[in-house]
């Protein structure tokens, strides 16, 4: 499969001041893959700088990218979850398309630990946005993604001590590393080391926590704070 034509976007997106998104389609369906790389070309602060039937096709280092975009399943007998974990061994995020057909791989994904999963069938303002929010490190948590989880317990489950749970309650909730320390009788340092290590379970949950918005997701989900956004703190 050829991949589609470079567009000098470097130019409009500073004119805009956009970075430009490197994405790069796995599909090996090529008048869905052609499409996409249509569609996305009206957006100048994405682009689709390689199209590929398989993950094998990729080649990172002559042509980087932020993000692939994989399709769920493909004819090349490969799974999705070794797709993903082969990109990921290689630094690379994931977002998965799919028509959603297939539960069990879907859940199967989010364990592997992609950023996000979206329907070929989403308005195209949707899979944009969760385009250039994973592109730029973010979970993208749908509505598919939040099926996953329900429908998987261990899934859910990231097992977190209760001090575990007791830190990301407050941190999640707002409060600063510093005012957690102070909450909790511990130093910053620790608290900072508490943290990573319940976005790492988090992550071998699947159920990535990269940012504080993540974090706030999850202590949501798990029950441990309401579910809206937090005030910023001054």
């Amino acid at each position: 499969m050829s991949n589609p034509m470079p567009a000098d976007r470097t130019e409009i997106a500073d004119s805009l001041r956009l970075p430009v998104l490197r994405v790069a389609l796995v599909e090996d369906h090529e008048i869905v893959a052609v499409g996409f790389a249509e569609l996305l070309r009206q957006y100048a602060d994405i682009d689709v700088v390689t199209v590929a039937a398989t993950v094998r096709e990729l080649d990172f280092v002559a042509a980087p990218v932020d993000l692939v975009v994989l399709d769920l399943r493909l004819g090349d007998g490969s799974s999705a979850t070794d797709n993903i974990r082969q990109l990921a061994s290689a630094g690379i995020d994931v977002l998965i398309l799919t028509a959603a057909e297939d539960p069990q791989a879907i859940r199967d994904a989010a364990k592997a630990g992609v950023l996000g999963i979206v329907r070929k069938s989403q308005p195209v303002d949707e899979l944009v946005e969760a385009i250039r929010a994973a592109a730029s490190g973010e979970t993208v948590a749908g509505l598919d993604w939040a099926a996953a989880i329900d429908g998987d317990a261990g899934l859910a489950d990231a097992g977190l001590s209760a001090r575990e749970q007791e830190i990301l309650a407050l941190y999640a909730s707002g409060e600063k590393a510093q005012s957690v320390a102070y909450l909790t009788g511990l130093s910053k340092s620790t608290v900072a080391n508490y943290v990573s290590r319940i976005r790492a379970k988090y992550a071998n949950a699947g159920r990535p926590a990269h940012t504080k918005v993540d974090l706030h997701r999850r202590a949501a989900e798990d029950g441990l704070i309401g579910g809206d956004l937090p005030a910023r703190r001054q």
